[in-house]
């Protein structure tokens, strides 16, 4: 079983003052992973607050919680990833995913294509990335990318980790013989906003998808982490009445499904730690990204002492 990894991702959206002080009080409170957000809007872009997070921090890691991969081509990402690796002294994980929210493709002017095609593009992506992050020469002929003899800074670490934020069997089966960890997501319908999506976080498709996960990782002899972003904590002494309100705001979720999935943290601060633990427990995810440093750290400090 792994051990527990725990991530903050930002919030400070075009504070730089605010920017650091919430990286510092990520670093000092225990966190092992920073992340940012990949949005086109009124806030940070993703991989300049994490250059300035290194330049304030000694310890903890920095992530991209996930890129977009329609923004990026993946030879001229390899070279920022690589050079920010540098920058931090080998401090950078590679989070990306296929993108999902059209409306920031049309206000871009970007074609959004059916999830089959985007996830297509993005597996051919991260072969490109892994290799020349790796220090690869690249020469590529795919469906969606072609590089001649491309080369980029390698990363500082001799292994940068890519986690890849994917949803469905096909991406899943491909992100478990490539990534070093998979943000599950368990996303259903997208929503009239193009923004959001109906949850799909019943713990028995939960426990196939890890099932799946897992077998397709084991035929590559791989042991691939898992990691859920936690959509809310919610620190209460009733855990169904908090249960019984978010599901009013939440399309998809039921009251049985709020309470057990990974995805949200609900009760007193004792019953949280057991509820990380039962999930570990269950699915094997052992990397939780919250975004609430003061509620989560006191959950953080009782979970490092029972694995001391």
């Amino acid at each position: 079983m792994r051990p527990f990894r725990f991530g903050y991702q930002l919030g400070s959206d075009g504070d730089s003052a605010a920017l650091r002080r919430e990286a510092q009080a990520a670093e000092d409170a225990g966190f092992d992973v920073l992340c940012s957000s990949d949005h086109l809007g009124s806030q940070f872009s993703a991989l300049a607050p994490l250059a300035a997070a290194a330049g304030c921090t000694s310890r903890i890691r920095l992530c991209p919680l996930v890129l977009n991969n329609d923004f990026h081509h993946p030879a001229l990402l390899a070279q920022e990833i690589a050079s920010l690796d540098r920058l931090s002294d080998g401090r950078v994980e590679l989070g990306i995913g296929a993108g999902h929210a059209s409306p920031e493709y049309t206000a871009a002017g970007i074609t959004f294509e059916t999830p089959t095609v985007r996830k297509a593009r993005l597996g051919e992506s991260v072969d490109i990335l892994r290799r020349l992050l790796d220090g690869e020469t690249v020469t590529f002929a795919g469906t969606h990318y072609r590089l001649e003899a491309a080369r980029t800074l390698a990363s500082f670490q001799d292994h940068l980790p890519i986690l890849v934020g994917v949803n469905g069997q096909a991406a899943l089966s491909w992100a478990a013989a490539r990534a070093d960890t998979i943000g599950l997501t368990m996303l259903g319908r997208t929503l009239p906003d193009g923004q959001r999506h109906e949850v799909r976080w019943a713990p028995e498709r939960l426990d196939a998808t890890v099932d799946w996960v897992n077998h397709h990782a084991g035929r590559h002899q791989r042991n691939v982490e898992l990691n859920a972003l936690v959509q809310a904590i919610v620190v209460t002494n009733d855990r169904q009445e908090a249960a019984e309100r978010l599901v009013t705001n939440i399309a998809g979720l039921t009251i049985s499904d709020a309470l057990a999935t990974p995805f949200l943290a609900l009760g007193n601060h004792d019953e949280i730690t057991a509820h990380i633990l039962t999930c570990r427990a269950r699915w094997g995810i052992s990397y939780y990204v919250v975004r609430d440093i003061e509620a989560f750290a006191p959950v953080i400090e009782r979970l490092r002492q029972l694995e001391t």
